[in-house]
């Protein structure tokens, strides 16, 4: 039978894993509150995210310890949208009678490596049962200085729109694992890794704030025909995507024809990217695609252009149609 725990044994278990004290941690797990020493005058950023069993996961083919990384993942690319660096962590378990001690282990397991490994202190949370499906929360917060901070409210007429790699693959990589056709084929394992386990922007995000070009960024978690509508509704403009210029994978390209799918609607509407989408000066195209090929080793995507109005256009051909609010939503019918 499998082992199964009190929640006093769980929080223990949790514990156990974690490092040693991190810096401006004065109290993390065990108290009624984690009591923290802000770095200076900077500034405090903080996110959240909820994860639902059946809504943003299916344990069917999403391992415990992928899953755990994928929880920490979503967070620290909301961090790194606006050009901060992570720093502490809260996460709340809802866990079913049913969840097993091994699952929770694998979770932590991946949940812990992925904070480490971005510098990120676990300060606390809660647990408690699920009568329903498995449920994740985590909260994250991070610092950045006051003049490096970036918003999705300064996107400006004629401003360049990027984004930080190829899109829609997350959303290929799921459509592969609801089909039943993606297990142990390295074909798609770029496809199926970005949906399993994606990876925030933690070097490019503050990279691109410090930089000083950069007028409004955001992370691409619901398609970019939603993300880059919210930016532009912030920013007061419109914006036209150009279809040829959006980046679209061979791999993601091959699953299309497989699957009979849209590549280019998996790239506007997919979700989950995780990419970062960000508005420039045309005259700063050179020096950012210096920076990121320099000190990254990465290559930027121009996609199209802030226009004055409202609404996001795809520019297809000789085609021009409104896909603003297109991608995805909780709540949609």
């Amino acid at each position: 039978m499998a082992e199964r725990r009190s929640e006093r044994e769980i929080i223990r278990a949790i514990s156990d894993q974690l490092a040693g004290g991190a810096s401006g941690v004065l109290q993390g797990i065990g108290d009624d509150c984690a009591v923290l020493r802000p770095a200076g005058d900077r500034l405090q950023v903080w996110t959240v995210d909820t994860l639902l069993e059946s809504v943003h996961f299916d344990l069917g083919w999403h391992p415990a310890k992928l899953l755990g990384r994928k929880a920490a993942a979503v967070n620290l690319s909301d961090i790194a949208a606006m050009g901060a660096v992570p720093r502490f962590a809260l996460l709340s378990l809802g866990l079913p009678a049913t969840q097993t001690a091994e699952w929770v282990d694998g979770f932590m397991a991946g949940f812990v490596e992925s904070l480490a490994a971005a510098g990120v202190a676990l300060i606390g949370g809660d647990t408690v049962l699920s009568m329903g499906q498995l449920s994740l929360s985590v909260t994250v917060g991070g610092e950045v200085a006051e003049e490096d901070v970036l918003y999705r409210s300064g996107a400006q007429v004629d401003d360049v729109i990027w984004v930080s790699g190829p899109l829609g693959e997350a959303a290929a990589g799921l459509a592969l694992c609801r089909e039943g056709v993606a297990a142990d084929d390295p074909v798609w394992a770029s496809l199926v890794k970005a949906h399993l386990d994606p990876e925030p922007e933690l070097a490019l995000g503050p990279l691109l704030a410090a930089g000083g070009h950069v007028h409004a960024m955001m992370d691409l978690s619901d398609g970019i025909a939603t993300d880059l509508a919210h930016l532009c509704a912030a920013s007061g403009v419109g914006a036209e995507l150009v279809a040829e210029q959006l980046p679209l994978s061979q791999p993601l390209r091959a699953a299309a024809m497989r699957l009979r799918c849209a590549p280019l609607d998996w790239a506007l509407r997919g979700g989950e990217d995780y990419r970062l989408l960000f508005t420039a000066p045309a005259g700063a195209t050179l020096d950012l695609e210096s920076l990121a090929a320099e000190r990254l080793g990465r290559q930027l995507y121009c996609v199209g252009r802030i226009v004055q109005g409202s609404g996001v256009f795809l520019r297809d051909g000789s085609k021009r149609h409104d896909i603003s609010y297109q991608g995805y939503d909780h709540f949609a019918p």
